[in-house]
């Protein structure tokens, strides 16, 4: 496949790296419509705090002038400390292509927080510039849960790319009007360019808050005792880990520090030759986190034909302060991006566990009621 096209690669494109050699220990049965999931290696360190490389030294290199311990990923991974595991692939990318990574959805459900880290690279989830060589790392603190952790498991997601194809205005008002990309999610229509809340004129949308249905979300409860194995799906009794968040009218009072799954009220519909991803919202919108796990893979609520009407998108929100937050609310911003081509697969044509969602959802680890 040629690399001369700007965009985000697609799956067959992240196949034939794999093949050729730029991406080195892959599992091509962890390609995705436009991601590779990383896995995990049996080499894992404690450490006192992250880091990052500076430009001229590897992790490993860091590693060996820190302070730390050897983790058997055998043990479980405590709460609120900081773990160092290298990843089973390694890249020696084209000149063309370079790469960011985000956290899986099941990470940021259990509040499990990932950051990817490069060799020479002084920026998390970024592997920059185009051609880049080196090892690839996942630093992890678990903060609601102890979790357990084995080898070969992915964690992160890490998307290829050889130009930046983000949307401005322009391009948005038109695939608003070409894709239908989101939808009011109780009417089932598609909304106009002129009803979404644009963010900034950078061609990123807001999305806000459901506070309509009867469970409007799930509060985690802070035990850090017994330990989710990431192994067991729809395994773990829920009531253990989370608690109900019962409609309240139209407020929502959120704790500062506490965990929250939440979910947006828009239904967000993407076709397969474009990518989504939530990015952070502006600080002056609230002291709060809304998303840990940020990126949508073509096809997500677009159905097997396109028949599909977008599906809600699952929040992960830790605030800051104590808040107050409302039915409607800005939660979440949103920006599309084009793909170099057409993926051969599309999210809503694969087996997942979360493609029948239509509100907040935990976990795969929980019993699905």
């Amino acid at each position: 496949m040629s690399l001369n096209k700007p965009g985000a690669l697609p799956s067959q494109a992240i196949r034939d790296l794999i093949r050729a050699g730029f991406i080195i220990g892959a599992d091509q049965e962890n390609v995705r419509p436009s991601s590779l999931d990383l896995s995990l290696s049996d080499e894992a360190y404690e450490v006192e705090g992250i880091f990052q490389p500076q430009p001229d030294e590897t992790v490993r290199e860091v590693l060996q002038q820190i302070s730390k311990k050897k983790h058997d990923l055998k043990k479980p991974l405590q709460c609120n400390t900081m773990y160092v595991v290298r990843l089973n692939e390694t890249l020696k990318l084209p000149k063309q292509v370079y790469a960011y990574s985000n956290p899986k959805s099941t990470s940021g459900r259990l509040d499990l927080h990932v950051r990817l880290m490069a060799d020479m690279v002084s920026r998390y989830d970024a592997v920059t510039p185009a051609g880049w060589q080196g090892e690839l790392w996942l630093a992890l603190m678990p903060k609601s849960f102890v979790v357990k952790l084995t080898p070969k498991q992915t964690l992160n997601q890490i998307r290829f790319f050889t130009a930046d194809t983000r949307f401005g205005e322009l391009e948005l008002e038109i695939a608003m009007s070409q894709y239908n990309l989101i939808w009011r999610q109780r009417k089932q229509v598609p909304l106009k360019y002129e009803e979404v809340r644009i963010s900034d004129n950078d061609g990123s949308m807001i999305l806000s808050l459901d506070l309509s249905q009867d469970i409007i979300g799930y509060q985690g409860i802070d035990i850090c005792s017994e330990p989710i194995d990431l192994a067991k799906n729809n395994f773990y009794s829920a009531k253990k880990f989370f608690k109900p968040v019962k409609k309240q009218g139209s407020f929502l009072y959120l704790k500062q520090g506490e965990f929250y799954i939440l979910s947006t009220s828009e239904a967000v519909r993407v076709p397969p030759e474009l990518a989504c991803e939530m990015v952070p919202m502006d600080e002056r919108s609230g002291e709060f986190r809304s998303h840990y796990a940020g990126f949508i893979d073509p096809g997500w609520g677009w159905g097997e034909k396109g028949e599909g009407k977008g599906r809600p998108l699952t929040l992960e929100v830790r605030p800051f302060e104590d808040i107050i937050v409302r039915h409607h609310q800005p939660i979440a911003r949103i920006r599309f991006e084009r793909m170099m081509e057409l993926p051969d697969m599309v999210y809503d044509s694969q087996l997942s566990n979360y493609s029948t969602q239509s509100g907040p959802r935990l976990a795969k680890q929980f019993k699905i009621k």
